[in-house]
């Protein structure tokens, strides 16, 4: 410690301090987590059956404006027949798109677009608070928009609506916000989870992009909602993996020959980097496109109507719709190798593309996950045949290619990789291709961020001004002893003394902090910045240190850890913590250091240059 302990024998007074002038915004009680975790139960439970009721609701919507009949019977994997429509088929998206407008324009405006982002920016900006408007609109927008043809994907909704879910019942229950952004997340994963039947990929979806904050008392809630979810799921769906991959997928083997086959999957990776890249500018151009074109209405007839002629052309040249809707018989025709020309592939991309940034620029509401999906695997399967074409013998599989193509478009534009590897394993149940899926997403996501900083999800969010962590970092400062992080540059003098008593101490005149005694009690401190300096000499210098002192301050032990420290401070509203130290054993305490928010700031800051930002 630098300067001199004038009281050695240090007996530490209560301060008194005025009233804070308002109650903390969050002055809720801590729920148990026992009674968090029977939250996340009964949110399981409600977004399994919110996504059993809103599948039905698509049928419904897709037999009765795509085939004119009343059934609420529709298998996505299976692809659509003829409509009776005709060329009249155009504008069933458009009549689909005026309902959507009507009802996101009137009755709950964040249930338009893919619906993540909002939820991100409830939970980094609005306490995790969700309207539960959001969750009836966003089904019956995105069912409306899905059923009639629009090309988004299901998933989006249903992590709204279990979002929305979480929200509502972390409002209901007194909780602090920490605990409402948990079941926030909890509502997520499950909605990924029942939708998929992918309950560790959900688990991973909420904690790669939702949580702010990994522990224990976090985890446990997400892992019990989602897992709920999946079996409530699995009661209506059956257990059946979302895609059946045929048995006869060429698997690595163990010989150096493998290493080729291995290249090929790591330049898959960097095409569909490109590629995800390319949908990120793609969704967003045409985004900022609509928005130049007045009227909701008007924007998205026009773009609903360009969707509904991609549609019936893709119809009538083809045989099949291929691009509306989630897309996901498309997906099961390239596994099953019903689709394997390199060229009609790669427009089927490109179409997927357009017609996704088409319908959520416009004003749609639906997800991209699907989408993704849908682009990876026609590029996927794309690559593989053109890599046959160009040496026969090559040791690829299409359905194994599309696949890997899977996992790296989702993983390298929405940012959540590990979430990609894991669900794309549970969606097939394929375990062969989880070691070429880890390189080419690790390859994928590299690649996009070399070309595009923010995913799909940030980018928006970005774009609104509302920016979002791209990493989660342990904050390591908060274990460290106070003896770590405190500032020794602080003398102990009597409140009675002048400031030409201060600097005429050893180490005063240097000192930026002062801890002021009264009969060897402890009852203020005193910030020896330059403006304070000034205040006083202008004053009166023989006026007492006294009068200049704080009495904002508590006192912690040399032992502590900086996490409890804080928590002190803010819960005592003190600027500053005096740090005593016993020393010897029978030796009385003294003062030997002192915290304040600057240093707490400084340990924030050299914990996070750790990791070179």
């Amino acid at each position: 410690m630098s300067g001199t302990d004038l009281h050695p024998d240090i007996e530490v007074a209560t301060p008194s301090r005025p009233a804070p002038a308002a109650e903390k915004p969050d002055a809720a009680p801590r729920a148990s987590l026992a009674l968090l975790c029977c939250c996340a139960i009964l949110i399981g439970i409600v977004t399994g059956l919110g996504a059993v009721l809103f599948r039905d609701l698509i049928g419904l919507v897709h037999n009765l404006m795509f085939l004119g009949r009343l059934s609420t019977a529709y298998n996505a994997s299976l692809f659509t027949p003829p409509s009776p429509w005709g060329p009249f088929l155009i504008l069933v998206p458009v009549i689909g798109g005026l309902g959507v407008t009507w009802l996101v324009s009137n009755f709950a405006p964040e249930a338009r677009g893919h619906g993540v982002p909002e939820v991100m920016a409830a939970i980094y900006y609005r306490d995790g608070v969700i309207r539960p408007a959001v969750a009836l609109v966003k089904s019956l927008a995105s069912a409306l928009a899905i059923g009639s043809g629009a090309a988004v994907g299901r998933e989006g909704p249903i992590i709204q609506i279990g979002s929305a879910l979480g929200s509502t019942l972390g409002q209901m229950v007194p909780m602090l916000v920490g605990q409402r952004i948990m079941l926030v997340a909890a509502g997520a994963g499950a909605g990924i989870a029942a939708t998929f039947n992918t309950p560790i990929g959900g688990v991973l979806f909420a904690t790669e992009l939702m949580l702010p904050e990994i522990s224990v008392d976090s985890f446990l809630p997400v892992a019990l909602a989602t897992g709920t979810a999946t079996f409530i799921g699995r009661l209506f769906f059956g257990n059946d993996p979302a895609f059946l991959v045929p048995r006869n997928l060429m698997s690595l083997g163990v010989q150096t020959s493998s290493l080729a086959t291995l290249m090929l999957y790591a330049v898959l990776g960097i095409v569909i980097g490109v590629a995800a890249a390319a949908f990120i500018r793609v969704l967003h151009l045409f985004e900022d496109g609509f928005d130049r074109i007045r009227g909701r209405y008007t924007r998205h007839v026009a773009g609903m109507f360009v969707v509904g002629v991609m549609i019936y052309l893709m119809q009538r040249l083809s045989g099949h719709y291929y691009i509306e809707g989630v897309g996901y018989s498309t997906i099961q025709g390239v596994l099953a190798g019903q689709l394997d020309a390199a060229s009609f592939l790669l427009l089927l991309f490109v179409a997927k593309l357009l017609a996704t940034s088409i319908s959520l620029g416009s004003g749609s509401s639906g997800g991209v996950f699907s989408p993704s999906l849908f682009m990876g695997t026609a590029i996927g399967a794309g690559f593989a045949a053109l890599a046959k074409l160009a040496d026969p013998t090559a040791p690829v599989s299409l359905p194994a290619f599309a696949m890997v193509g899977m996992g790296a478009m989702v993983g390298s534009s929405t940012g959540a990789a590990m979430t990609a590897v894991t669900m794309i394993f549970e969606m097939t149940r394929d375990y062969d291709v989880v070691l070429p899926m880890i390189i080419a997403v690790a390859v994928a996501l590299g690649t996009r961020r070399l070309l595009s900083t923010e995913n799909i999800y940030t980018m928006k969010l970005v774009r609104r001004g509302n920016p979002i962590p791209k990493a989660m970092h342990a904050n390591m400062f908060l274990v460290h002893g106070v003896s770590d992080l405190m500032e020794r540059d602080v003398v102990v003098i009597d409140r009675s003394a002048r400031l030409a008593d201060l600097m005429a101490l050893p180490g005063g005149a240097g000192a930026r902090h002062a801890v002021l005694t009264e009969h060897r009690h402890v009852v203020g401190v005193l910030g020896l910045d330059a403006p304070m300096l000034r205040a006083m000499r202008h004053g009166d210098a023989a006026v007492p240190l006294g009068d200049f002192m704080s009495e904002g301050f508590i006192t912690v032990r040399a032992h502590e850890v900086a996490f409890d420290v804080i928590s002190m401070m803010e819960n005592e509203r003190a600027v500053v913590a005096v740090v005593l130290d016993p020393g010897a054993i029978g030796e009385p305490e003294r003062v030997v250091g002192i915290i304040t928010h600057r240093t707490i700031a400084a340990s924030v800051a050299d914990s996070i240059r750790l990791y070179g930002r």
